[in-house]
């Protein structure tokens, strides 16, 4: 089953659904005229549907029962009352896409009381800009082709991996909440700058490109981060005097507690209220 074609239905209009949509109708995977949105915001759907030409709906269940492909892209915490209230809607001829982080395809379709084609996918904010990097989880009681319609829809907006479920909370932890952590990264380089005299928007831009920079080395060329380290540092140079600061500040440690930690919430969320 490829996307093409088929109409795809997006339940939450927000910014990852609008990434999305537009990632869609600039590859040109789906026309705006095979896309519909619903939103709690009345607002938020007509400035969808006057950017990007798509219909626009205030009926959950409407958009799922005209659509082949349902994206769930509400956030976690109502994820099981928009199931309830389309469960009615959804059939056999249905996938259904989630990208709410920490909820399990399992607690999806309990929701639903019923058995159906579900992916569980865990995106990030760079898809804004079409640099997203996305996982998606291998489930039970799919179609052949279901796992390559959803890299397919997600590989729009940016890279996709394939895994399985049982490590979509390390992915949340990692690439889902990894673009705040390099947000500080860059904040905090330019902060530097600025203190040894730069003024700030010379600084951030430096930072910025630095950082964009050495991310596409990295991706193009495939060499290991440690690599690119080494040839930058020359004996006695600046930059290992740079690095010997970083390993006294415990950087490496900080960040492999971040994602730890950011797994961890992922985790207590999937599960729910306590």
């Amino acid at each position: 089953m490829s996307v093409k074609g088929k109409r795809v239905g997006f339940i939450g209009g927000g910014n990852m659904g609008e990434a999305l949509v537009r990632g869609l109708i600039g590859a040109n995977v789906v026309p705006a005229d095979l896309i519909a949105a619903t939103d709690v915001r009345t607002e938020r759907t007509r400035e969808l549907t006057k950017q990007y030409g798509i219909a626009a709906h205030g009926d959950n269940a409407r958009c799922v029962r005209e659509a082949d492909v349902v994206i769930l892209a509400v956030k976690p915490q109502v994820m099981g009352d928009v199931v309830r209230e389309i469960a009615p809607a959804v059939t056999a001829r249905h996938l259904l896409i989630s990208i709410a982080a920490g909820v399990a395809t399992a607690t999806i379709r309990a929701a639903l009381g019923k058995d159906a084609r579900i992916i569980r996918v865990m995106p990030n904010t760079p898809a804004l800009v079409l640099h997203g990097a996305t996982a998606i989880a291998r489930g039970r009681g799919l179609e052949r082709d279901d796992l390559a319609t959803a890299e397919e829809i997600f590989g729009a907006v940016g890279r996709v991996v394939i895994l399985d479920e049982d490590l979509m909370d390390a992915v949340t932890g990692l690439s889902g909440s990894g673009p705040a952590y390099v947000a500080i990264v860059i904040e905090s380089l330019a902060d530097g700058g600025v203190k040894m005299g730069l003024d700030r928007a010379t600084a951030m831009t430096l930072a910025t490109q630095t950082v964009l920079g050495s991310a596409h080395l990295l991706a193009e060329t495939g060499m290991h981060p440690g690599a690119l380290k080494d040839m930058v540092s020359s004996p006695g140079g600046t930059t290992i005097a740079g690095i010997s600061a970083l390993e006294e500040g415990g950087l490496r440690t900080t960040f492999i507690r971040a994602v730890e930690r950011a797994t961890q919430r992922s985790r207590e969320l999937g599960r729910g209220p306590a």
